[in-house]
């Protein structure tokens, strides 16, 4: 069986990423070059693919490196883990991602409040609320309707 290598380039392309991007996973140990060419080449397989597209689509889903290593270490000892310390994972990010949300809508409310609250009329800034409100000590302590 002939086995097929992609160039660091080609299996960057091959995965819709760029080559630095490569690199930099692979100087942070989450994926190496199965060999190198006579010329020096990194030079990959359909494994290497494989857990690049792992990577990249745990990337998506909101995983840091930290997090993709230790799903990595799962996904590499299949067989001494089980379903739900995988699933403890996803939960743990959703549970991430609740809080971002809340932290955005909370945001959200604050930059309506203080839109709304401005004039926005031609004259100087001096007494401007947008720029009030960002000095009041207090502000961030309102609670969204």
């Amino acid at each position: 069986m002939i086995k097929h290598f992609y160039k660091i380039g080609e299996l960057a392309n091959k995965a819709g990423t760029t080559v630095e991007a490569l690199r930099f996973y692979e100087s942070q140990g989450l994926i190496s070059a199965r060999k190198r060419s006579s010329s020096g080449y990194r030079l990959y397989n359909e494994q290497d693919a494989q857990k690049l597209y792992f990577i990249l689509h745990a990337k998506k889903v909101g995983f840091s490196l930290k997090e993709i290593n230790q799903l990595l270490g799962l996904q590499l000892h299949r067989d001494e883990h089980t379903c739900q310390e995988v699933k403890h994972y996803t939960g743990k990010k959703i549970s991430e991602i609740e809080a971002k949300i809340n932290d955005l809508e909370k945001m959200k409310y604050a930059l309506n409040k203080m839109h709304k609250a401005c004039c926005g009329g031609a004259e100087s800034a001096i007494n401007c609320t947008i720029l009030q409100t960002l000095e009041d000590p207090d502000f961030f302590k309102i609670k969204p309707e």
